[in-house]
């Protein structure tokens, strides 16, 4: 079967509209810098997005997408959107999800709908935690770690190993991936059916037996003012209802347009550093090495969360006895 031909965003065209069959793209203002100093614009950006799109697109479809919208690129101000903007085009597919009142996000299905959410501004993408046909039913958990004032990369990567470790001797399939701006994400593909109040204290039980663990350099604590100095925070709160994590493969607002890259252990063990993974690079490690995520949109072997849970009724059980 031949490969799809690529798509190529004219360099000469400041405006331009793209035909998909019937559905057109309208993209904008592509001369824009969206990084001043590193040259890059929005055109070099959807470009990215246009290349990786067979790789991303599978971790997207069929989930609510939170936008936060750079209007004038990585070093201006941003604003978050949750409701699909109107005027939208009609094949644009909508989430709706309850909060105080309905909200109606837009799904990123395609290359089209993904061209045309990134030429809104966004630079990361962020997707919601659970199919929309199910939004409160996650099939995924996750962790942030997120450095604290004193805390380098290099001990990212070694509670990347401690929260591994932990989760592995659970017998949980365990993906790293870097954040692209300072930590690393940590993620479980589940057994679709827990709620996601469950899967968020399931998460919070493992951070705070990490913190338990290994004192000196994790911290659970997730208010700022109170957390010790020079530590990583295992961020499970991130699993809370609503919200986000930059995607696999997103481009993130950084001074170097770091990417969001999967990276496997034995790299994490042999000491990556956060700026190796940037818009410039990523196209071609994918093209070498794959998806190192499949398996957390596709994969079959995931971790039912609900024999985790069944574990305390089975021993208060058997003390009865």
């Amino acid at each position: 079967m031949a490969a799809a031909k690529r798509l190529v965003i004219d360099p000469d065209a400041t405006d331009l509209t793209l035909q998909f069959g019937a559905r057109e793209v309208r993209l904008t203002n592509l001369n824009k810098l969206f990084w001043k100093t590193l040259k890059i614009t929005k055109r070099d950006l959807l470009q990215y997005y246009a290349d990786i799109s067979p790789y991303l697109l599978p971790h997207l479809t069929g989930r609510a997408m939170v936008m936060k919208r750079y209007p004038n690129g990585a070093e201006g101000d941003f604003f978050y959107m949750k409701r699909a903007p109107e005027p939208r085009p009609e094949w644009i597919e909508i989430c709706p999800i309850m909060h105080s009142e309905m909200v109606n996000f837009p799904i990123v299905q395609d290359l089209p709908s993904l061209l045309w959410l990134i030429n809104l501004g966004c630079i990361d993408l962020n997707q919601w935690y659970a199919p929309c046909d199910d939004y409160n039913r996650p099939d995924y958990l996750h962790f942030d770690l997120d450095p604290g004032p004193g805390a380098d990369f290099k001990m990212i990567r070694e509670v990347a190993l401690r929260v591994r470790d932990i989760l592995e001797h659970l017998g949980m399939p365990v993906y790293a991936k870097t954040t692209g701006s300072k930590g690393i994400h940590v993620y479980i593909p589940i057994v679709h059916g827990p709620l996601q109040k469950e899967v968020w204290t399931f998460a919070k039980a493992i951070a705070i037996e990490l913190e338990a663990r290994h004192p000196n350099i994790i911290t659970a604590e997730y208010r700022k003012v109170k957390r010790p100095y020079a530590r990583v925070l295992v961020d499970y709160n991130q699993n809370a209802w609503g919200r986000t994590l930059a995607s696999i493969y997103s481009v993130r607002p950084t001074p170097f347009a770091g990417v969001s890259t999967p990276v496997t252990w034995e790299e994490i063990e042999e000491g990556i550093d956060i700026q190796d993974f940037r818009i410039d690079n990523v196209r071609e490690r994918v093209a070498e090495l794959g998806d190192l995520w499949k398996p957390v949109a596709v994969g079959k072997k995931r971790f039912d969360l609900t024999k985790v849970f069944a574990a305390p009724e089975k021993k208060k059980r058997k003390s009865k006895a």
